[in-house]
């Protein structure tokens, strides 16, 4: 399948509007997923947990996390990352990061509408997350549809198909 170089990646995870799927796993073993907003720096992917959300407190008592960022429409690019996140800043230290959080909010919504959120929501206190994205704690895993002129196998992990036989019809263009 083909992946995504590391400034394609970087690009991709850099643009505006994709949400960030944070996978993680409550105390009575349940697995949970939130959409959330995001920004990518220093190499570490930041959101934003609010002080009283089930997420945060499993991250808190387990940092191990799985996020996956992707698009909607071709060439359904996707990062996904299983980390330790950091917690940067815990619940009540909000001033020191105010201005990274709306930064934040400027990625999704414009910059009127980021503001009166923010300024509405000063006194909801928030945690700041980090997930990296590269290290000994991180696996992170990119890919996307072919382009035009590539093996168009290439879009599943070659451990997917069945046998050669398989594959080489799917070469030649054939239906399995």
């Amino acid at each position: 399948m083909p992946r995504l170089t590391a400034d394609e990646a970087a690009a991709f995870l850099d643009e505006p509007g994709h949400l960030l799927r944070v996978a993680t796993v409550d105390a009575d073993g349940m697995p949970r997923n939130v959409p959330v907003w995001f920004i990518r720096r220093a190499g570490r992917i930041l959101f934003t947990p609010r002080a009283r959300s089930a997420f945060l407190a499993n991250l808190v008592r387990d940092p191990r996390v799985g996020v996956t960022i992707d698009e909607a429409v071709l060439p359904y690019r996707k990062v996904a990352v299983q980390a330790r996140v950091e917690l940067v800043h815990p619940p009540g230290e909000d001033d020191e990061w105010r201005e990274l959080y709306r930064e934040i909010a400027y990625r999704y919504i414009d910059r009127p509408q980021a503001d009166a959120y923010v300024d509405s929501t000063i006194d909801q206190p928030r945690a700041l997350v980090a997930v990296p994205t590269s290290g000994d704690t991180a696996r992170l895993v990119t890919w996307r549809m072919p382009a035009e002129g590539e093996d168009p196998t290439g879009i599943w992990h070659r451990r997917y198909y069945l046998d050669e036989t398989y594959m080489a019809r799917l070469a030649d263009g054939g239906r399995p």
